[in-house]
């Protein structure tokens, strides 16, 4: 391929801008070549160095007793107990999912994977976020159908189940839809995996599936806004295979029992060359790598080719010299390639050689820890003036718009496609609040989640932040699960538009004091920005996944109502309608602040239900579509009619945060208000569960019409 100029056009295709470009010279002292051009590129752009967010990030909690392994490592741990932790974390794959909705997705599933087994856990679970354009926009069918084969394809052939997500609609990801994948793992708590390198003259190891030119360029196509060009990075999506997966998923646990394994790093974005820089970053080393020792499965791949290639399936690490062979033969039993394709040396240097050529020569420690950090102009969100008065409404009729739309159907015809009982420990699976997984040959259990409303943070983003990781302790709390921690996956536009970053800063703010006061630490994330097409951003999606333990696994919540049981709500009512649910659905309006996030009483609430969950025999939170939604999904898992006193839209349809619904008999319902008014929490009786009707005041209809409605109406819209 040679070394063309690097002209300012090329520099501009490589995601540069011409100050970073200077300061490209003045590290080398020369031009770079074009392998070194590339180099900086990958480690430098938005995807890999997060030098738009670095500063912020600081700013979060990420620590706790209970945190083993807190962020920059390529997932979190937090401890479970009895010697065992748990390992996690979300990431995104936003831009090739729109590119190539099946192999994007399919790619992101194989990535987080990798992430959780690299630190030498076993993954349990899985779970994924997505957000979709408008059901009636034209590429938004095909997407939705490429993006859940491609995760259900991926998933399932590897082997874990998937135990819950979310999944939403909205007109401002028509042109770039969201896929956050997460994934979690068990391992000893003493057999933690990490990858920095240590050691001067120890072998660097590739292993796994062999390089081609697939996903050439993918991190820094990450880290840019679409425009009408976007068909044709098509070439810069990955291409994923999780059957080679499932064997490097086994052959690195067997690698890794048998003592070899110094230091290990998934080649996930930017490929070799992310892996191997973050690698000796870590443990203060340079690496040498020798590209002519590489497996590759293309001919006359170029060194640039090589170092940014994101084929799939493919690990690096720093091996024990003695235990080469051993470690070979483990590799060999399994079908994949090993081969030792450099090694450590103490020189702060990125060495790379091909042939008898020098393709790269760089200090190794301006590529990683001291990539640029911009500090960017921010404005803070301007507050939502006060929203017009809201007309009167048919409840029943209200209802009926929440469970048709694509939003708030039923999810089946997605969650069908993804396996979610292999491994045959999933307590709880997809469609609920949050997953259930038994941690096997134990009495625990683990539960996950994922939340965030988009509309909440656009209107007011500290307030939207708090309320995402506020509705994701809920929905762990809501099955008895204490909340041990968070990651997070933070969807944004262009951080270089103020208001944009405005956007940003505000959510992290509120997501740190949440975290904080809810005692979730942020233990590993993700963040993806320049999610535009044409000038026009996506809602600011901040999503929030977060892990839970249920000490005793016998006693999850997790039974249905029963007829004569009452239906009790924890927390106070006020009728908050501002981007509500109700207000979009039915009236296409998106005004109005946010909800107003207690965090006093969020904990004071959670606690009070975790503690009595023993009582209770249904519980789930008060979220969008409030009280009338949250209702009748209990109602229709009971198979049992509910009747509501209300009949008002604010107290059936408002989105008051802190608030949970209770189902319990009578004697208990007496018993629990005693319980609550000694521990301060607000609980009311608001109706019974009873005949095979939905009643709202004076409004009803039959149970069985609107179930119908409801479990037909995503595949309805979606075809």
């Amino acid at each position: 391929m040679g070394n063309p100029e690097i002209t300012p056009d090329l520099v501009a295709a490589h995601g540069l801008t011409p100050g970073e470009y200077d300061r490209i010279l003045e590290i080398c002292g020369r031009e770079p070549t074009l392998t070194e051009l590339g180099i900086f590129s990958a480690m430098w752009n938005e995807h890999c160095s997060y030098k738009s967010s670095k500063k912020w990030l600081r700013t979060l909690p990420t620590e706790g007793p209970q945190v083993i392994c807190g962020p920059g490592e390529n997932a979190g741990v937090v401890d479970i107990g009895d010697g065992q932790a748990l390992v996690f974390k979300m990431e995104s794959h936003n831009h090739p999912s729109y590119i190539e909705p099946y192999q994007g997705a399919a790619t992101g599933v194989g990535g987080i994977l990798r992430d959780v087994f690299t630190m030498g856990a076993r993954p349990i679970a899985a779970m994924n976020a997505l957000s979709f354009g408008e059901v009636s926009h034209p590429k938004t069918r095909r997407l939705v159908h490429g993006v859940v084969e491609g995760i259900g394809g991926y998933g399932n052939c590897f082997g874990v189940p998937t135990v819950g997500g979310e999944v939403r609609f909205h007109p401002a990801y028509n042109g770039n839809c969201l896929v956050n994948a997460f994934a979690a793992g068990l391992a000893d708590a003493d057999k933690i995996f990490y990858s920095a390198a240590s050691g001067v003259g120890m072998p660097v190891v590739y292993l796994g599936a062999k390089t081609g030119r697939d996903g050439v360029g993918g991190a820094t196509m990450a880290s840019a806004e679409f425009d009408d060009t976007i068909e044709e990075k098509r070439p810069t999506v990955q291409v994923g295979d999780p059957f080679t997966e499932k064997r490097l998923l086994e052959a690195c646990l067997e690698l890794m029992a048998s003592g070899a394994v110094i230091s290990i790093q998934d080649m996930g974005a930017a490929g070799l060359t992310c892996s191997a820089v973050e690698m000796g970053d870590k443990g203060g080393l340079g690496i040498r790598l020798d590209l002519d020792r590489v497996p590759v499965r293309e001919d006359a791949m170029t060194a640039y080719e090589m170092m940014l290639s994101e084929s799939q399936e493919r690990m690096l690490m720093v091996l024990r010299p003695e235990k080469e062979d051993e470690a070979r033969a483990i590799f060999e039993k399994w079908d994949l390639d090993f081969a030792v394709v450099g090694e450590t040396i103490a020189e702060d240097r990125f060495l790379i050689l091909k042939g008898n050529e020098t393709e790269a020569d760089l200090p190794l420690s301006t590529l990683a820890s001291s990539a640029p950090e911009y500090d960017r102009p921010w404005v803070p969100t301007e507050p939502a003036p006060e929203m017009d008065p809201v007309p009167g409404l048919d409840p029943v009729d209200g209802l009926k718009a929440l469970l048709t739309s694509p939003n708030y159907a039923a999810k089946n015809w997605i969650f069908g496609q993804y396996d979610s009982m292999v491994m045959a420990d999933t307590m709880r699976g997809p469609g609920l609040g949050a997953g259930v997984v038994r941690v096997h040959d134990t009495g625990k259990a683990l539960a996950f989640t994922s939340d965030v409303t988009p509309r909440y943070v656009k209107a007011n983003p500290v307030e939207g932040g708090k309320q995402a990781v506020a509705e994701a302790y809920r929905n762990l709390t809501a099955v008895g699960a204490m909340p041990l921690a968070t990651t997070d996956n933070l969807n944004f536009g262009n951080p270089e538009k103020p208001e944009i970053m405005g956007q940003f800063v505000g959510a992290i703010e509120g997501i740190g004091a949440a975290c904080a006061a809810l005692g979730t630490p942020i233990v590993s994330g993700n963040v993806s920005l320049y999610n535009e097409t044409d000038g026009t951003g996506i809602l600011p999606t901040p999503t929030i996944g977060a892990v839970g333990l249920i000490a005793d696994a016998s006693k999850m919540i997790a039974g249905v109502p029963e007829a004569g049981m009452l239906c009790l709500v924890v927390g106070e009512t006020q009728g908050h309608l501002g981007c509500s649910a109700i207000l979009w659905e039915v009236f296409g309006r998106e005004d109005g602040d946010a909800p107003a996030v207690d965090l006093e009483a969020e904990k004071r609430h959670g606690d009070f239900v975790r503690a009595h969950a023993e009582w209770i025999t249904a519980c789930t939170d008060l979220s969008d579509g409030g009280l009338a939604l949250a209702a009748f999904e209990m109602a229709a898992a009971g198979g049992v009619g509910i009747t509501l006193e209300a009949e008002d839209t604010p107290t059936l349809f408002g989105e008051d945060q802190g608030r949970y619904l209770i189902a319990c008999g009578f004697d208990t319902a007496e018993w629990l208000m005693v319980e609550a008014g000694k521990a301060g929490v607000p609980l009311s009786t608001v109706g019974r569960f009873e005949g095979d009707a939905v009643t709202f005041g004076r409004a009803s209809a039959p149970l069985d019409e609107l179930v119908a409605l409801w479990r037909g109406a995503f595949e309805a819209a979606l075809g």
